[in-house]
């Protein structure tokens, strides 16, 4: 087998959607691929909530740490996504072509209301991005 493929995912705060998105495609593709995520405004820390809804799924992203996109723009990928259309908007140019795509999520932690209306936010987002990012991610992977 060659190198692994690189995929970077942005989003603003880089504490849910980017995250979980770097879970789902490290555990479900990481013989193919090697995901990290950035934002363009890091937060400062890995939402709770995210970290246990996709532990629920045996995915530990305990370990994230929220990181600015540029600290990777000169690095090599392969695909860069965006998972918010802030992030998609705010994109900052690559210094070499790199193919990119938008699938924007909405961010689960603008939700509202009791503990288990917020956690169920969470789970509707970590399902869609794995129900509709990974085989975009699939689909690309020459």
């Amino acid at each position: 087998m060659g190198r692994k493929l690189r995929v970077l995912i942005l989003c603003t705060g880089n504490s849910c959607r980017s995250q979980m998105a770097e879970g789902w495609i490290n555990h479900a593709m990481g013989e193919r691929w090697e995901a990290r995520s950035a934002g363009t405004n890091p937060s400062g820390e890995v939402h709770p909530l995210a970290v246990t809804v996709m532990a629920e799924v045996d995915i530990n992203i305990s370990n994230g740490i929220p990181e600015h996109v540029d600290t990777y723009l000169a690095g090599a990928w392969d695909l860069v996504i965006t998972v918010c259309d802030s992030a998609h908007e705010n994109c900052p140019a690559f210094p070499y072509p790199v193919e990119t795509l938008h699938i924007s999520f909405p961010d689960p932690a603008d939700a509202e209301g009791a503990q288990a209306e917020k956690i169920e936010v969470f789970r509707i987002v970590r399902d869609a991005i794995r129900q509709h990012l990974l085989p975009e991610v699939e689909r690309r992977s020459w």
